[in-house]
């Protein structure tokens, strides 16, 4: 079984940063991909980014790139996600999720899931 622990979610001004982090624990993660979704009230859930555990190769949504970055702590199962230059309309909750194989950027590639981690961006 796999525990997915997120966290650093909070209040901030429109323009500046906040860094989730998500810890992940009950298996060893080297061959899987991690990644990040939110959802907003009304809202869909959607695909932010993600990150092979191995490679580190890297996967954004349109909407966040070049805001966004995610990062792994391999030695700490743990992954980032930076967030610069916030916008209101990055409000939602984050969630931080675990794959094995599927696809990186649909919410049915993904096997495990956290709690989620709310992000409010005033104006």
């Amino acid at each position: 079984q796999v525990q997915l622990v997120e966290s650093g979610g909070g209040l901030v001004q429109a323009g500046g940063s906040l860094r989730l982090s998500c810890a992940a624990s009950g298996r060893t993660f080297s061959s899987y991909a991690m990644g990040w979704f939110r959802q907003s009230p009304g809202k869909e859930r959607e695909f932010v980014a993600a990150i092979r555990w191995r490679s580190g190769n890297t996967y954004y949504a349109d909407s966040v790139k070049g805001r966004f970055t995610i990062s792994r702590d391999n030695a700490k199962n743990t992954v980032y996600l930076q967030m610069d230059s916030l916008k209101p309309e990055d409000t939602a909750v984050y969630y931080c999720a675990g794959t094995i194989g599927g696809l990186l950027v649909v919410i049915t590639g993904y096997d495990y899931w956290g709690q989620g981690t709310q992000v409010t961006v005033s104006s």
